[in-house]
């Protein structure tokens, strides 16, 4: 079922499974299913119902698919069929059987078709503006559509007819028979099919007609023996009709559609249709771009899957709308990556320390553990010479109050090395700052200097052995924390949302790092071999999180 722990957190969802197989409830059994619709990429929202549908069925030893709602044939494809699965079994799980709502078009038919004949749903030609004006309003009752009363006869031809592809897209529709003065405008004779004359990807060209998704969900869910039928509060409204459609039919399974809330993320937009317009207008540069909020754009900045499933139990699973801060997201990789990342040394924006009192062509090598708590992660050395890199945040020439790094006259300490002093600045013509030339204390590797104090500890990399890199800084996409109330998407854009270094140097040790693999950059954060553009000769590293909190800030 899953090569992961099930989700764990009470929730009132559940709560009512438990009632159910304490109940004896269909024999004890639990039956959910994941059924994402093939028109793009999963994103952290998905991650969540995911989790949920998968470690209810987890922790109950039942069963969950996976099953593609492909009724929408222009607006899908193998791509998003194929990263769809990539996505659920990168986060550990695995599908009891994989479905799809097309491998039900012919049973699909011949429901309709018994709704037909019991008088429940009939034909209707007119034309799409006709049938919005006559649905109503929330105020306002429905009007009855003149073909409403047709025979049962004639919609079986119709029906059929739109079937074999006489008629063109949106000459004629399907719809349930209900009631048109219902308070719940779902129920106001919904459609059921519509002409599509479109090339689908399983069942080619042998349909015309293709199945609304309120009557596909159910009837499929139906077929497939779910118990409970999970899905977010915006179908809390449709479940009359969902329940409808299966009491007319008499399945032998009535699943039970139970609503939770949706996840809303701070700083991040889940629509799929901004999503689409995020790639479209090359806001990002795909999908997998590590700003996104994408499963597969979250894996390449280096979220593990093991952090998304926390994150996701943490939030919970409640029957409220409510905004999660980003901070939550991030507390969770943090974690994980604090306790099980090796430790590396980095400088993103080098400025060049000569320590003058070394002779040219110095050189030593240190030992430095992986992981300062984990004695099993062992050792690795990390050649120091007489030139080495620091960050220029890590020299101030003229210092703020409490600056605790290299200043001129002041001494600091080199991460498992020397102490060394300032005594020189050479600058450019435009008086940026090009090297430092320091002194060191040959008496103070590995103790501390006699006499007095030194505070600061600066990490460094050798100017010798340092390997040129590529690192890129990731921020927040949008600039508030709801992006939806900008004027515009480019307006909530946030123009620091990567900003990309190309001048870094990291210790010899990062080169042979693999696509993917994690590590803490010392004093400065998490950080992960790209995906895709990282090799050992042209190194890439992607910031996943800071080294602490800054959402306080």
């Amino acid at each position: 079922m899953s090569r992961s722990e099930p989700v764990e957190a009470s929730n009132f969802i559940r709560n009512i499974v438990d009632k159910d197989v304490a109940a004896g409830k269909n024999d004890g059994q639990v039956v959910t299913r994941f059924p994402p619709e093939p028109n793009g990429y999963l994103h952290i929202g998905h991650a969540k119902s995911i989790c949920l549908n998968f470690g209810i069925a987890g922790r109950y030893n039942g069963r969950c698919n996976l099953r593609f709602d492909d009724t929408n044939p222009e607006r899908e494809s193998e791509e998003y069929v194929n990263a769809i699965k990539q996505d659920v079994s990168w986060l550990g799980f695995e599908w009891n059987e994989l479905r799809h709502a097309s491998d039900y078009f012919d049973d699909l038919y011949e429901f309709a078709r018994d709704l037909i004949r019991q008088d429940k749903a009939y034909v209707d030609s007119s034309t799409a503006e006709e049938v919005r004006e006559m649905r109503g309003s929330l105020t306002e009752p429905g009007t009855p559509s003149p073909y409403r009363d047709r025979s049962i006869e004639e919609n079986l031809d119709l029906f059929q007819r739109m079937k074999d592809g006489e008629f063109n897209d949106g000459e004629h529709i399907l719809r349930a028979k209900i009631d048109m003065a219902s308070g719940n405008i779902n129920m106001r004779d919904p459609t059921l099919y519509r002409i599509r004359k479109v090339h689908h990807v399983r069942t080619g060209d042998k349909w015309s007609i293709y199945p609304m998704y309120d009557y596909t969900h159910c009837v499929s869910d139906a077929i497939e023996g779910i118990t409970h039928s999970l899905c977010t509060l915006e179908f809390e409204d449709h479940r009359p009709l969902y329940d409808w459609v299966l009491d007319q039919l008499k399945t032998s399974c009535h699943p039970q559609q139970i609503e939770f809330a949706r996840l809303s993320l701070e700083y991040t937009m889940l629509s799929k249709r901004r999503i689409i317009q995020l790639v479209e207008d090359k806001h990002v540069h795909g999908w997998d771009d590590p700003r996104m909020p994408t499963i597969i754009g979250m894996r390449r900045r280096g979220y593990t899957a093991a952090s998304l499933r926390d994150f996701c139990e943490r939030i919970g699973i409640t029957k409220n709308d409510a905004w999660i801060e980003m901070a939550v997201l991030e507390t969770c990789i943090r974690d994980q990556l604090n306790k099980e990342a090796p430790r590396r040394m980095a400088v993103l924006d080098p400025i060049k320390v000569t320590i003058t009192d070394l002779p040219e062509g110095h050189e030593q090598m240190f030992s430095f553990a992986n992981h300062p708590q984990d004695e099993s992660a062992g050792t690795r050395e990390v050649p120091f010479t007489r030139e080495v890199f620091i960050d220029r945040d890590d020299f101030a020439e003229v210092p703020p109050p409490k600056y605790q790094r290299l200043v001129p006259g002041r001494e600091v300490r080199l991460r498992g090395s020397y102490v060394i002093k300032c005594e020189e600045i050479i600058k450019d013509e435009t008086g940026k700052v090009l090297e430092l030339r320091c002194t060191h204390d040959p008496d103070t590797l590995g103790k501390k200097p006699e006499g007095r104090k030194v505070k600061g500890v600066i990490h460094w990399v050798s100017a010798v052995h340092g390997i040129p890199a590529q690192v890129r800084l990731y921020n927040p996409l949008f600039t508030l924390p709801d992006p939806a109330k900008a004027d515009s998407l480019e307006a909530a854009i946030n123009p620091e949302s990567e900003i990309v270094l190309n001048s870094c140097v990291i210790e010899p040790a990062l080169q042979q790092a693999e696509s993917e693999q994690h590590f803490q950059f010392e004093r400065i954060g998490y950080f992960v071999a790209d995906r895709y553009d990282h090799t050992a000769a042209s190194p890439v590293f992607n910031r996943t999180v800071t080294l602490r909190d800054t959402w306080a800030k």
